[in-house]
């Protein structure tokens, strides 16, 4: 698993403590932190889904206001914080947590001049993916990071199932728009295609059904065909985790190399032979 950052104290005393405390866990006060931080969070999205509630917005507006006013601000003097005690400032704004910090206030000073775009804050809760440092779970994150390896290696197979899986949904939506005759729901070839991509996904909103008997015999044969197809890229990924884990189990033991193929007999870094 790749750390989370490599960022580098500045050389002042007090810097050094506040980043001793914002970005690390391993003292009581950094845990204090991080945990009120994580408890701010929370109170924040809450607060964005009880707005969203006309009664509660209502009732409440002027609270609701208030406290996602003092909670933006203490998140823009931390966020200003974590810039500030860094001597690699561009490496941490533009790493995967920074702009997940970045993107949790963006919303907020937008929403000054539009609205509708406070909703956005409920980026906040990928901040919430930092209890796993707090808490010391990185075992839950290497898994995570498998998952995602996976996905990323089997991409290639599953743009081609999603093309493949286009292309018959168009045509099974024609072949229905012919066989249906403009019944209703199936006026025209896009709404076809949208009532067979609802099937073979196996959705089954209920809203556009089939009347004739041909329709009804296409949509029996879709259903059934929606159960195989659903099952090619859930077989394609857990072939490819598969093969991941263990990979991530063969390790040389001289340079500690993890990128080891199946069929491999010696470290593609060291040379050494393998066990």
């Amino acid at each position: 698993m790749e750390r989370e950052h490599n960022l580098i104290p500045e050389d002042t005393l007090w810097k050094r403590f506040l980043y001793r405390v914002i970005n690390r866990s391993d003292t009581r006060l950094g845990k204090l932190f991080d945990i009120v931080l994580l408890i701010l969070i929370l109170v924040s999205t809450l607060i964005i889904m009880m707005e969203s509630v006309p009664w509660l917005d209502k009732k409440f507006h002027i609270t609701f206001l208030v406290l996602e006013w003092v909670i933006s601000l203490l998140f823009t003097i931390e966020y200003t914080m974590r810039i500030a005690v860094v001597k690699n400032k561009r490496q941490y704004i533009f790493s995967f947590f920074g702009i997940i910090d970045f993107l949790s206030l963006v919303p907020f000073y937008l929403s000054l001049f539009f609205p509708v775009t406070k909703y956005f804050l409920i980026f906040r809760m990928l901040r919430m993916l930092r209890i796993f440092r707090i808490f010391n779970l990185m075992d839950f994150m290497n898994d995570g990071y498998l998952i995602v390896k996976a996905l990323k290696n089997s991409s290639r197979k599953i743009y081609i199932f999603l093309l493949f899986l286009i292309i018959f949904s168009v045509i099974v939506g024609s072949m229905m728009f012919m066989v249906e005759g403009g019944r209703p729901g199936f006026e025209s070839i896009p709404q076809s295609i949208y009532w067979a991509v609802v099937t073979v996904t196996t959705v089954g909103y209920g809203d556009v059904s089939p009347i004739t008997p041909l329709g009804k015999f296409f949509a029996v044969i879709l259903m059934l065909a929606g159960y195989s197809i659903i099952a090619v890229p859930t077989g394609i990924v857990t072939a490819e985790m598969r093969n991941k884990r263990q990979n991530l189990e063969k390790i040389c033991d001289r340079c500690g190399n993890e990128d080891i193929d199946d069929d491999a007999r010696y470290c593609k870094q060291c040379g050494k032979k393998l066990a």
